[in-house]
């Protein structure tokens, strides 16, 4: 029985991949700050098979509490195998621009509260020697854009981090798993213009269920993300630069 820890557990990407794991009567320990979507999504799960559905509270910018959080789920699982961390803000570029302090505010939610849970949990799972990291990262953090560069440069650093992560907890029998997905359909990016390249929830949600089950390294959902990052990797800078997305 697969025994999973999800941070950002009422995010879209995080709810539907709670789901597909409570297809298969896992154990659930779900981490976000607001207790009443918790309870919501708790009782959801619950009546789609999930086996146990435990809950916690934590704003990820409390880093004193992230050690509290990880003994908690051991102690209330009696261990676990699997870990999703799917929190994550989409910042107003504009307002990084012009303060240092929005700047900072989107680094320290989008990569270094990911970063220190990576640093704490896979100190646990080298010492179990085995398990699933798993972290949603994005297709943004591939290449710096004028238009969001620093949401990419947040999950251009995490992609970089969990590289380096896999690498050393390879040896453990630990797989690390950076899911890149491309433009969802959330809240998130409730403000932008939809269009073709536009993904469901759902669908990006059994992307990181399949990709967690079957130990995969780097995965971009939907799969077309893959060659479309490929072309915009391949463009050189000095025509880059003038590109306007």
């Amino acid at each position: 029985m697969t025994k999973l820890v999800i941070v950002g557990a009422t995010s879209a990407i995080a709810q539907e991949t709670a789901k597909c794991f409570a297809r298969d009567g896992a154990e659930l320990f779900l981490v976000a700050r607001n207790r009443e979507r918790l309870e919501i999504l708790a009782a959801d799960l619950r009546i789609r098979g999930a086996q146990r559905v435990e809950l916690f509270e934590l704003d990820v910018l409390d880093f004193e509490r992230h050690q509290e959080m990880l003994d908690t789920a051991i102690e209330t699982l009696k261990g676990f195998d699997m870990l999703l961390i799917a929190h994550g803000t989409l910042g107003n570029q504009r307002a990084c621009e012009a303060s240092v302090e929005e700047t900072f505010e989107e680094l320290k939610r989008n990569a270094l509260s990911v970063i220190s849970l990576l640093t704490i949990s896979s100190n646990y799972f080298e010492r179990r020697r085995k398990g699933v990291i798993a972290v949603i990262s994005s297709v943004a953090g591939d290449r710096g854009r004028r238009s969001n560069y620093v949401y990419g440069t947040a999950k251009g650093a995490v992609s970089l981090f969990l590289q380096g992560l896999r690498g050393r907890l390879a040896k453990a029998g630990v797989a690390v798993v950076t899911i890149k997905p491309g433009f969802v359909d959330t809240p998130m990016t409730a403000h932008m213009r939809k269009g073709l390249l536009f993904a469901k929830p759902s669908t990006v949600g059994e992307d990181v269920y399949r990709a967690m089950k079957k130990r995969k390294e780097v995965v971009y959902t939907p799969w077309f993300w893959r060659y479309i990052m490929l072309i915009v990797r391949a463009i050189p800078e000095r025509l880059f630069k003038y590109l306007s997305f």
